[in-house]
């Protein structure tokens, strides 16, 4: 807090030019730092200040620099590419990565038939020829591409957006790409080839459009480029190192290939005598530094949409255009996200209703997460998944090493030894009020010795279907209504809560007395009851032969049978003396205070 009193604003770094649209949007709500020209020393210095990062290509965001970030909970690359960004180690640490893929498509296919054009006509020859006071008109015999086939190698958004864009030009089009959408592709006119030896064989002219991933590197060569007319022509708008570019130049000087038209290279710069700056000295090459995305209203795109994203982030929505985490549409988002509420909620209820100074229980690792009704029905519940994680770990762990998102939910699950398994049952929930609900069930451990008793019987087993009644049973199911979180099921107990602010619950046998005298010791501490409910075993009176076997076993069963569950909200923290003084012979079987 500041001195003022009110919350510091989240702080934003940005060490390289964002379009001041996109700054104007941050500026309301966050405090932003452009700090231009940082080095890499100083950035990692002072990366511990901020919340969230935005970069273009030119910041390395490296390990290092994520680890040092100890705030931040975005990174945000104003672009396609992320390259410059180490995205295993911002998984591992729960740092959300965002990028605008679809800011500058427009941009990158316009540049694409740009190059296209100037390849076919010379232009760059030209132009150069003419400002160096020649006239060499029968030396720059261009072709038309009417008529012509292009091949395009990565048939995704900017392919497409490439394809329409060169079939009004009146070029014939064919493309290779494993993943291609064929409705997509036949409405743009698009023939799919099954090989890419196929598509090399038939291009007049060979545009790239895929991601720079380990299967692309290099995939273009001297093999491919061998394969093509000597009379093609290659475009490169989408990443350097696709091409291998000592290979592209030796098929240009051998007279393999036509031309070339070069946007991206391996080394940006390339550097002085390297492949790609004797590439770009070709005379039929035209090259340009890497200006698919420079227009003014690509960067105004990319720069909104990244900054859109930080807020939203910091704010504790879900991202649109995350590559380290699953895409969730809005309007599903806006479905889970009570449900996200109630999940952190039961988990952190159970870590701390069920922990062993509460009870005689031991705290397991091993859930089923069931959703039921319309829940089941969602595409993904990886928010949900998340956010139960994140509630498990809540009470136990520090709130400075609790970066839990759906980033990187699994692996910490996996470091600390929790095991999830999520199942979905479509079945009509029939309360009503809702029409969905979320049962969280721990497993019981095979190894420890309540799992394995068998040496007498069990109170609980009932005479008419043997089916085994878990006292110890922990087990919590919520829902929501009119978006609010309640909780309807803990442990063995029927109830209907809202799972917020501090609880104080206590087992206890139904009897006379037992809510007076909870209330004495709590009015003796200070602590004032906001409110108060009790909470009867679920089920338990379906089980009428329960009093068959109460020869075999005393009256346990049938005292367990009258056993109840008071759950008071209460206004202050109640100390561990005042909960222990509740639990005796005049009070209570249990008590345990959750704070949520």
């Amino acid at each position: 807090m500041h001195q003022d009193g009110k919350s510091a604003r989240p702080k934003v770094l940005i060490p390289e030019k964002v379009s001041p649209d996109g700054l104007r949007l941050l500026q309301a709500a966050l405090q932003v730092d452009e700090r231009k020209g940082l080095s890499a020393e100083e950035l990692l210095n002072i990366i511990s200040e901020y919340d969230a990062l935005i970069v273009r290509s030119e910041t390395k965001v490296t390990a290092s620099l994520l680890s040092a970030g100890k705030k931040l909970r975005v990174v945000a690359r104003a672009g396609v590419g992320v390259d410059n960004v180490d995205l295993e180690a911002a998984t591992k640490l729960g740092i959300i990565v965002v990028n605008s893929p679809q800011g500058n498509i427009n941009a990158a296919a316009e540049h694409t038939i740009a190059l296209l054009m100037a390849t076919a006509r010379n232009v760059g020859a030209a132009c150069a020829s003419l400002k160096a006071g020649k006239w060499e008109r029968s030396k720059l015999v261009g072709v038309e591409v009417k008529g012509k086939t292009l091949g395009i190698l990565g048939l995704g958004k900017v392919g497409l957006t490439v394809a329409r864009a060169a079939g009004g030009l009146g070029m014939d089009l064919v493309a290779y790409d494993p993943y291609a959408n064929p409705s997509l592709a036949a409405s743009a006119n698009v023939e799919i080839v099954p090989t890419m030896d196929e598509l090399l064989a038939q291009a007049d002219f060979l545009t790239i459009h895929t991601p720079m991933i380990a299967s692309t590197k290099g995939i273009i060569g001297a093999t491919e480029l061998g394969k093509m007319k000597p009379t093609a022509r290659i475009l490169n708008v989408a990443r350097g190192g696709i091409i291998d570019e000592t290979a592209l130049l030796s098929a240009l000087e051998a007279g393999k290939i036509a031309g070339a038209a070069v946007d991206v290279f391996t080394s940006e710069p390339p550097q002085p005598g390297d492949a790609a700056s004797r590439l770009i000295e070709h005379p039929n090459v035209v090259a340009t530094p890497h200006l698919g995305a420079s227009t003014v209203e690509a960067q105004e795109n990319v720069s909104i949409d990244v900054c859109t994203q930080v807020l939203h982030i910091l704010s504790g929505q879900l991202p649109r255009s995350a590559v380290n985490a699953p895409i969730i549409l809005p309007e599903e988002y806006r479905t889970l996200r009570p449900f996200v509420t109630l999940l952190e909620k039961m988990g952190s209820l159970y870590t701390q209703h069920f922990s062993p100074s509460n009870t005689a229980r031991r705290l397991r690792t091993s859930f089923d997460l069931i959703y039921e009704g319309s829940l089941a029905s969602t595409n993904t519940t990886k928010p949900l998944f998340a956010a139960l994680v994140k509630g498990l770990l809540s009470p136990i762990t520090s709130a400075d090493s609790l970066n839990i998102n759906i980033v990187n939910a699994e692996l910490v699950a996996k470091e600390r030894g929790i095991l999830v398994n999520e199942s979905r049952s479509r079945d009509k929930v029939e309360q009503e009020g809702y029409s969905a609900s979320v049962t969280l069930r721990a497993r019981l451990d095979p190894r420890s010795p309540s799992a394995s008793r068998t040496q007498r019987p069990d109170p609980m087993l009932t005479a008419t279907t043997g089916r085994r009644r878990a006292v110890d049973d922990q087990v919590i199911t919520g829902f929501v209504s009119n978006n609010t979180p309640y909780i309807s099921r803990l442990g063995r107990f029927s109830t209907s809560f809202v799972p917020e602010g501090t609880l104080l619950i206590c087992r206890n046998y139904d009897e006379p007395g037992k809510i007076g005298v909870v209330g004495g010791r709590l009015g003796k501490a200070g602590v004032n009851i906001r409110f108060m409910s009790v909470a009867p075993i679920d089920n338990l009176g379906e089980d009428e032969s329960l009093a068959k076997v109460d020869s075999v076993t005393g009256n346990g069963v049938a005292r367990a049978a009258k056993e109840a569950l008071m759950i008071l909200g209460v206004d202050r923290a109640v100390e561990g003396e005042v909960t222990r003084s509740l639990v005796g012979d005049e009070g209570v079987l249990e008590a345990s205070v959750v704070v949520l």
